[in-house]
């Protein structure tokens, strides 16, 4: 008996259909990279694990997909993994090609990433990201930017969502503040999870990672903090303002909250930016702002995340190179745009038009209207098999295709087609010019 064939868990095959819907997603978002003049690069699959361990933390190295020695001997091979994410894979490629690149280097990479998670709805072990980064330049244009993508991106897609800010200068400056510096990376872990588990559940994690019960304490009027977010910059930086760290993450969030409302043309924009102190971003390698997006109308997690990094070439060879980056999450923002029904009813890859005969004579004559069709840029099928018409034009139904050329002797000898719309039924006879305009 044969095998009854599977795929691994967290891992999927798309239809034709979801294809299309996924190439809607793509090419949106690389037209607005494009527009803000980034470059397109692409990168293997597999890196070294030395490339990948120790930039991810420690739950992120968890995740890691290991790939066994094949075709080399162990002794002699690095040891491999599937990329966990495009940023450090990134950062590897400005340090190898850095003759090549013009600094600031604005790059965008749309490519599949993997992680050894526990599948659940809206997570995946193999999904995609759509990064854009901006590499060789500090100035909090960068941030700016990309907040701005964000916007685009989400508009185009007619999807409300909140983006949430913080700046990691702000939570190492708490960490000063209450005294526990040597822990900034298990109090960023612990209340990054405060949505997932709730204060009492943060409280009682950051007690089993070492603080004491008035460091805890401390930090308490932090996560509470409320308000408009002029109000909580101006909060948080009364509280942190001993701290030289924690004032400079206030002093760039406030800067980047500035150039956004001057940049702004658009008064009633429904975008909302939120101020969010307990946004932490678990990854060790952002050091300033940090940013995350939400779906406002779908129970999900995040559909974008990012943030600047200061030094993340420095762990191969190029220091003081500071980058500021963020990620799209194509799947997420697929099952965002399917619960709310958002995605186009026809897409850029779907048949226009199939052309429909009733015997070889017919089909030969349709192939020279389908060549000139397809040379005007519309997507364009030959029922490739003499058979009824009903038959061909189940076929057309069943893939949606909006428009039936039929072809019989009448129409070759009038030199036209009987065009039939499938969603009304209307038929009407046209010349091939007229077909043209029509469609185009």
């Amino acid at each position: 008996m044969a095998q009854k064939p599977s795929i691994p868990k967290g891992t999927r095959d798309f239809s034709p259909i979801e294809m299309a819907r996924r190439n809607y997603i793509f090419n949106t978002i690389r037209d607005v990279f494009r527009i803000y003049g980034f470059q397109q690069i692409e990168t293997p699959a597999m890196e070294t694990m030395s490339t990948l361990m120790g930039k991810y933390g420690e739950e992120g190295d968890k995740l890691l997909f290991r790939i066994q020695n094949s075709g080399e001997k162990a002794t002699e091979a690095p040891e491999k993994g599937l990329r966990y994410d495009l940023t450090v894979p990134f950062a590897r490629y400005v340090v190898q090609h850095r003759e090549e690149i013009q600094f600031p280097f604005r790059r965008y990479q749309i490519q599949p990433v993997w992680r050894a998670d526990r599948p659940q709805k809206g997570r995946y072990r193999e999904f995609y990201q759509c990064d854009v980064d901006i590499i060789g330049s500090d100035s909090l244009l960068g941030e700016l930017e990309l907040v701005q993508i964000v916007e685009e991106v989400y508009k185009r897609f007619g999807i409300n969502v909140t983006l949430h800010i913080n700046n990691r200068k702000i939570l190492a400056g708490i960490a000063e503040t209450i005294g526990a510096e040597d822990k900034i990376i298990d109090i960023t872990v612990a209340i990054d999870k405060l949505d997932k588990i709730g204060r009492e559940n943060v409280n009682k994690e950051l007690l089993e990672r070492g603080l004491s019960e008035q460091q805890v304490e401390q930090l308490q009027p932090i996560l509470n903090l409320e308000g408009s977010n002029e109000d909580k910059l101006s909060a948080i930086g009364d509280l942190l303002k001993q701290s030289p760290t924690g004032t400079k993450g206030v002093e760039e969030l406030s800067e980047v909250f500035r150039l956004y409302n001057n940049s702004r043309t658009d008064n009633t924009s429904a975008f909302n930016i939120e101020l969010d102190l307990c946004l932490a971003r678990g990854l060790n390698y952002y050091t300033g702002a940090i940013f995350e997006v939400k779906a406002n109308d779908v129970e999900i997690g995040s559909i974008t995340g990012g943030g600047r990094y200061d030094n993340l070439t420095g762990i191969f060879g190029l220091a003081g190179v500071s980058g500021v980056g963020i990620s799209f999450g194509a799947d997420r923002i697929y099952d965002v745009l399917t619960q709310l029904n958002a995605f186009p009813q026809q897409s850029q890859d779907q048949t226009q038009i199939l052309f429909a005969c009733f015997g070889e004579k017919e089909r030969d004559y349709a192939l020279t209207w389908a060549k000139q069709l397809r040379g005007q840029d519309i997507p364009t099928e030959v029922y490739p098999d003499l058979t009824k018409i009903k038959k061909q034009m189940a076929y057309a139904d069943a893939k949606r295709i909006p428009y039936v050329a039929i072809i019989g002797e009448n129409e070759m000898q009038t030199g036209q087609v009987m065009l039939k719309n499938m969603l009304t039924g209307e038929q009407q006879p046209l010349t091939r010019e007229a077909l043209i305009q029509k469609l185009k």
